[in-house]
C-alpha cells in the first residue's frame, strides 16, 4: 500500500498529491510516469511523476478529475493508502545542453512540462515557457514556471491571461524574434499537431509527449500503440517522447475519438461510469 502524504487542490478539480514510494523516488527522472490502481477493483491509471523527493521518499503528481478513477483518487484524504503505484515508467526526457529551448504546454500538460523545464534549465539551457489554457481560472503552477523559466508566456482563448488566442500564436512570435534550437511540446493531440506543422516548416527540432490510452503500462496490451516513421510504436515502452515531425497524427486523434465514441456508447447503454480519459497527466 502506498501513503498519501500530502494533498492539495491546486485549480478547479485538479489536485497535488504526495504519495511515499521510495523506491520510485530514488530511481525515476524528468519525462517518466506511474500507473496507479486504488483497489483491486479499480481502474489502471497513468500519472506523470512532477517532482521527488529522496529525503522524504515521495513521488509528487498532478492530475484532473475526469471520470470514476480520478474522482475517486481525489475524494481520498492525507494517511489514506492506494493499492498499487507502479514506476517509473517510459523512456526519460533527454536532458542537455541545446541552446534556446521552447516549451509549449496546455491544460494540465503543464505538470508534465515543470519538471522538464527545470532540468532543461539546470542544465544551462535558455527556456522559453509558452502554455495555453481556456481560460484564467484554468493556469496552474504559475509561480513554479517562472522560476524555472527564462521568459514564460500564457495564452487563453477568452483572453482572460495573456495573449487571446493559442499557443501556436506565441511560438511563431518567439520563433520570428530569435534562433530556436529545439521545441518540447506537451497537451492536446490537436495542439502538438499544431505546433509540429509550425515547426516543421522552420526546421526545428521538435519533441512532444504523447497521453494515448494506455492500460497496463508494459507494451502487452498495444492499446498505446502509436505510428511513428511508419511504424508501430507503444509509448509506454518506447515513448511517452517522440519526435513530432514523425508521428501519424491523424491516425492518433481517429483512435483517440474512436475510443471516446465507444466509452459513450457504454456509458449510455449500460449506465456506468469509467475513466474516460485514462491517459497521462
Amino acid at each position: 500500500m502506498y501513503k498519501i502524504v500530502r494533498k492539495k487542490e491546486i485549480g478547479s478539480k485538479v489536485h497535488n498529491l504526495e504519495i511515499y514510494a521510495p523506491e520510485i523516488a530514488k530511481n525515476a527522472k524528468a519525462g517518466q510516469f506511474v500507473i496507479f490502481r486504488i483497489d483491486e477493483k479499480g481502474e489502471r491509471v497513468p500519472l506523470t511523476i512532477v517532482e521527488t523527493s529522496l529525503q522524504e521518499g515521495l513521488v509528487r503528481v498532478i492530475f484532473q478529475e475526469v471520470g470514476k478513477s480520478t474522482t475517486h483518487l481525489a475524494s481520498l484524504c492525507e494517511g489514506d493508502s492506494i493499492m498499487d503505484f507502479v514506476g517509473p515508467l517510459g523512456h526519460p526526457t533527454v536532458i542537455k545542453y541545446y541552446g534556446t529551448v521552447v516549451a509549449v504546454a496546455g491544460g494540465v500538460g503543464v505538470a508534465e512540462l515543470l519538471p522538464v523545464i527545470k532540468g532543461l534549465r539546470i542544465a544551462g539551457n535558455k527556456v522559453i515557457t509558452i502554455v495555453g489554457a481556456r481560460c484564467k481560472d484554468l493556469i496552474i503552477l504559475e509561480d513554479e514556471l517562472k522560476q524555472e523559466s527564462n521568459a514564460l508566456f500564457f495564452t487563453t482563448n477568452d483572453g482572460s491571461c495573456g495573449v487571446k488566442g493559442f499557443v501556436t500564436d506565441v511560438l511563431k512570435e518567439v520563433i520570428d524574434m530569435q534562433k530556436v534550437n529545439i521545441v518540447y511540446a506537451i497537451g492536446p493531440v490537436s495542439m502538438m499537431k499544431a505546433v509540429s506543422e509550425l515547426t516543421r516548416e522552420k526546421y526545428i527540432e521538435t519533441v512532444v509527449s504523447l497521453n494515448p490510452i494506455m492500460l497496463d503500462g508494459t507494451g502487452m496490451c498495444g492499446a498505446c500503440r502509436v505510428t511513428v516513421n511508419g511504424k508501430t510504436k507503444f509509448a509506454c515502452v518506447s515513448g511517452p517522447e517522440f519526435d513530432a515531425h514523425s508521428i501519424h497524427w491523424d491516425e492518433l486523434s481517429s483512435r483517440l475519438n474512436s475510443f471516446k465514441d465507444l466509452e459513450k456508447i457504454s456509458c449510455d447503454n449500460f449506465t456506468i461510469r469509467r475513466e474516460c480519459k485514462c491517459r497521462k497527466r
